[in-house]
């Protein structure tokens, strides 16, 4: 999903993806926050377009910038079972505050062919788990993932456009824990492409239906994620670091319906392929648990409603729901905080001038709970929650 968290195990991300289905979150500073993503694929109506559906360009003013400034709180507690086989202290809430960015830019360059660039960071979270008692395995860990994505859209007819997006995509992770009493990190880098495309077809003058097709995204870190504890110095922990690291492609399918000039209607139906990416736990002296495929392909449904009371504001509200990417919400990662989720939205836009508008949002996101069934600190999050504040801003020019 897509909740899409985008907080797959060890993610900090510029723009933050939504811990929901993993590592891809939807909320990127934009005016689809207050809609909780609802219509992204179709709405079409400012230069973040380029990432949601390409296609989306040739519904645009020759020339737009969009930028937005995000900050986000996670309220994720993790807490220890009494009978971990390592006993000590809770690492407590494992996100905290984060911010985020993003900016893109369009224009048209016929009558015909629109093109435009993105940076932004869906992708990524940090978690700290401060000084706890797991702290030799992970104290810290952050993955920034940002995009630059240059894309061109096609109107093929007054009715069909195709867009193609590119996606160059940076990743640096890092890894802190404590060895013999000392903080010790170690961090990588890697560059990764993918691609996006999508279709923008109007059914009539007041229906549009959007889909956009997201290939999947594979960073490759030298990061050893390997430890031992003084009580058990034959038994050698490995944290998992491949599905954490890895975004799978994922199918967008948007309707947006104008009812009159003030009311309109809007919802998503999504799928994203976690189960390529297998299971993911804590292995001990190099043998994991006894499970197989522990990740599930996740599903995501949205519903927005977008009310315009006059010609300078826009009124947004909208909910999402995303499944959880586990076969099993009492065999979890504990660095993969994740489970079903529901998004609740609302925003407004304001018409500054007839070139510029200004807007803000917020989203509140709650995911059921998850359990961690290994031996080695075993415990769960209880009803981790997410808390998105954000502006927009865009330009005509």
């Amino acid at each position: 999903m897509p909740v899409k968290w985008l907080l797959v195990s060890m993610m900090m991300g510029t723009a933050v993806p939504a811990y929901s289905s993993g590592l891809y979150l939807y909320e990127i500073a934009t005016e689809d926050t207050g809609l909780a993503g609802a219509g992204q694929a179709a709405r079409a109506q400012d230069a973040s377009t380029i990432m949601t559906n390409p296609a989306g360009m040739t519904r645009l003013p020759d020339r737009m910038i969009t930028g937005g400034l995000q900050m986000l709180y996670g309220d994720t507690p993790y807490s220890l079972d009494n009978d971990a086989v390592v006993q000590g202290k809770s690492p407590g809430n494992t996100i905290g505050w984060f911010p985020g960015a993003s900016m893109f830019y369009h224009q048209q360059l016929t009558d015909d062919i629109s093109a435009g660039i993105g940076l932004y960071g869906n992708y990524g979270l940090g978690l700290d788990f401060g000084n706890w008692a797991g702290d030799r395995l992970i104290k810290k860990s952050t993955l920034v993932g940002m995009t630059l994505s240059p894309a061109l859209a096609w109107k093929i007819n007054d009715r069909l456009s195709w867009g193609v997006g590119l996606g160059i995509n940076y990743g640096f992770l890092s890894l802190t824990r404590n060895v013999d009493g000392q903080d010790a990190k170690q961090s990588d880098h890697d560059w990764a492409l993918n691609f996006r495309t999508g279709l923008l077809f109007n059914i009539t003058d007041a229906t549009r239906v959007g889909v956009n097709y997201t290939s999947k995204t594979e960073y490759h870190f030298a990061i050893d994620g390997k430890a031992r504890f003084p009580q058990q110095p034959n038994a050698e922990y490995t944290l998992p670091l491949s599905a954490q690291i890895n975004t799978p492609d994922q199918l967008m399918l948007s309707l947006v319906h104008d009812f009159n000039q003030r009311w309109s209607i809007m919802g998503d139906l999504g799928w994203q392929n976690w189960s390529q990416y297998g299971g993911n736990q804590i292995s001990i002296s190099g043998q994991g648990a006894p499970t197989n495929n522990r990740l599930q392909d996740t599903w995501h449904t949205a519903l927005g409603v977008q009310f315009r009371p006059d010609d300078r504001w826009r009124l947004n509200s909208g909910i999402a729901y995303d499944s959880s990417f586990y076969q099993n919400q009492n065999d979890t990662s504990m660095t993969m905080p994740s489970g079903e989720a529901w998004r609740f939205g609302v925003g407004a836009q304001y018409q500054l001038t007839e070139a510029s508008n200004i807007g803000a949002a917020f989203e509140y996101l709650t995911m059921e709970s998850s359990r961690v069934s290994s031996p080695l600190f075993k415990g769960g999050y209880n009803n981790p929650d997410i808390y998105f504040f954000s502006m927009n801003y865009s330009y005509m020019f």
